[in-house]
């Protein structure tokens, strides 16, 4: 494995870091706050889940993977878990009961090595398969991200809406014409985030360079085939891999992201940089530090800033 695609190989420990921006839409939805974009309630600045990554990876991976044996998407939406456990259990030939202890202890890791090898996303990030009658126990997934967080404050609108049609019969019989409705949004946001390939955990689970190239290509494109009005214009603005040259690392992880910077471009003296209101990302520069890296450590820009 050169160095030109040491970024492919599972047998090495990668930490990377990412930059995206949207402009006019929503992120991520928080749930408990009726969909309003997520936001740090301290600082105002926007926050998006590692699991919305993940999800946006689950989704591009099928788009030039579909059919290919061995990246199956076990999280699908319309498709419940424990249909996928039964899965692996018809493929075996293998019986199912909660009941039996025995059993399960027999049957859940043929189950789990099953699910590993079907299923792109157990190999890459876990999964906890231990519900129904037919469990598979749980994968530790080799890849983790962090919360990604925009670089300064974000403004989190809602915006009225209205629909020329009723959901209701009976509201059109009663001379109703429209139906209010809302959409959350922030004008613009540049976010980072982080994240971390285990190779020990990835040599368990049976994660190939395979694997990683097209998690890698998935990265790349996951905005491309997600679009969305509610959200707005976004897109991947950097993607940095720190490869190390053993499975274990060279270097903290974080000291090798403060080589990877984005800071504004055109800053007045004297202010605040924390109160600028950013609308662009010609207003940032994503500067890296490659000069004097750690012995053993390699790094591959995929895509820059």
């Amino acid at each position: 494995m050169t160095s030109t695609n040491a970024h492919l190989d599972p047998a090495r420990k990668h930490d990377f870091v990412f930059f995206f921006d949207v402009r006019d839409g929503n992120p991520n939805g928080d749930p408990d706050a009726g969909g309003a974009p997520r936001t740090d309630p301290e600082t105002g600045q926007g926050l998006v889940s590692d699991v919305a990554i993940k999800r946006k990876i689950r989704n591009t991976v099928p788009l030039f993977k579909h059919g290919e044996p061995g990246f199956d998407i076990y999280v699908e939406a319309g498709v419940s878990l424990n249909s996928q456990h039964e899965r692996a259990y018809a493929a075996l030939d293998l019986k199912g009961d909660k009941n039996s202890k025995d059993q399960s202890t027999a049957n859940q890791p043929r189950a789990r090595d099953w699910m590993c090898r079907t299923f792109f996303d157990v190999r890459v990030f876990g999964a906890v398969m231990s519900t129904g009658d037919k469990p598979a126990g749980r994968v530790q997934g080799p890849v983790q991200f962090t919360f990604s967080r925009s670089l300064h404050r974000v403004l989190s609108q809602e915006h009225g809406i209205t629909r020329v049609t009723q959901t209701r019969t009976a509201d059109i019989e009663q001379g109703e014409s429209t139906e209010m409705g809302t959409k959350h949004t922030v004008p613009y946001g540049l976010y980072q985030g982080f994240g971390h390939f285990s190779a020990p955990l990835a040599q368990r689970t049976g994660v190939t360079a395979a694997d990683l190239e097209a998690f890698w290509r998935a990265m790349t494109m996951m905005f491309e085939h997600d679009r969305a009005a509610s959200r707005g214009e976004m897109a991947l603005r950097g993607l940095y891999v720190f490869t190390h040259d053993d499975a274990f690392g060279r270097a903290p992880a974080h000291t090798l992201f403060d080589r990877v910077q984005a800071r504004l471009t055109d800053q007045p003296q004297g202010t605040d940089e924390r109160s600028r209101v950013v609308r662009s990302f010609d207003e940032y520069k994503i500067t890296v530090e490659q000069e004097g890296l750690p012995e053993g450590i390699t790094l591959t820009p995929l895509v820059t800033g």
